[in-house]
């Protein structure tokens, strides 16, 4: 079935996130899967609290894609390569919220997705056989140049806003490379923002943050002197009309982090 992707509608926050690293609490776990693809018995799920030696790096970390965005609506397996050998499983459910995943390289009937794990980069095949994989479409990309500490929201390829940003400080700087919008997610606590947008990257100096699995966001901020300078985790820290709108993005958008 193919439709516009869902929107990132806010959910109830499942996981303490720290708007830092940032990151939650819990931890992903060993799981069996079997489905179209072949079997991924005894795989790690593929969330941000895993890494998953056996994935396969991102093959143009610089490039955009068509906007294709898939759903698993049962864990999936994902292989090495079409046909290869399992090295994850793709769970339906992403921090509370629905798993939405960029598919980055097509081959046949094999799609090549960004993963939310560690390494940063992580990739996997998974395959369109056999139903029980929704597709949509984001028109939306974000890119956030990190030198120039500016956030560009993108729909159709027209720049629909630019911001100034704070970024990671030069101890624990923003990871580069491509990543997308992994969930949103609605603090308890609305200071220092009412909304977060986890993405599936990781903070390269911190092996877990408070806690956490050191998982970058996007968020808001209530003190505007930061904005323009290099003083985070990791994290993106944005102005309350770049939250309003970025709040709005389908999950599993594209984010390039030059």
């Amino acid at each position: 079935m193919n439709r516009r992707a869902v929107r990132s509608g806010v959910l109830p926050l499942a996981a303490a996130l720290l708007l830092g690293g940032c990151g939650g609490q819990g931890g992903g776990h060993a799981g069996a899967a079997s489905g179209p693809g072949g079997k991924g018995a005894d795989a790690p799920e593929a969330t941000t609290f895993a890494t998953l030696p056996g994935a396969q790096a991102d093959p143009a970390p610089d490039a955009d894609t068509s906007g294709l965005v898939v759903h698993p609506d049962a864990a999936r397996p994902v292989l090495d390569r079409p046909g290869g050998k399992p090295v994850a499983v793709l769970p339906p459910t992403e921090l509370s919220g629905p798993t939405w995943v960029p598919a980055v390289q097509a081959d046949g009937d094999w799609l090549r997705v960004l993963l939310p794990s560690r390494p940063n980069g992580a990739t996997g095949w998974i395959t369109t056989r056999g139903g029980g994989l929704r597709t949509a479409h984001t028109p939306y990309v974000i890119r956030v140049d990190v030198t120039h500490r500016a956030l560009t929201l993108l729909k159709d390829g027209k720049q629909v806003g630019r911001w100034t940003v704070a970024v990671g400080g030069p101890s624990t700087p923003t990871p580069p490379g491509r990543t997308f919008v992994m969930a949103s997610l609605a603090p308890a606590k609305r200071t220092p923002s009412p909304v977060v947008l986890p993405l599936g990257t990781h903070s390269a100096t911190l092996d877990s943050f408070g806690g956490g699995p050191g998982t970058v966001a996007l968020h808001g901020w209530p003190d505007a002197s930061v904005f323009g300078k290099p003083v985070t985790h990791g994290c993106v820290r944005v102005p309350p009309d770049a939250l309003r709108q970025l709040s709005g993005v389908p999950l599993g958008t594209l984010v390039h982090l030059t």
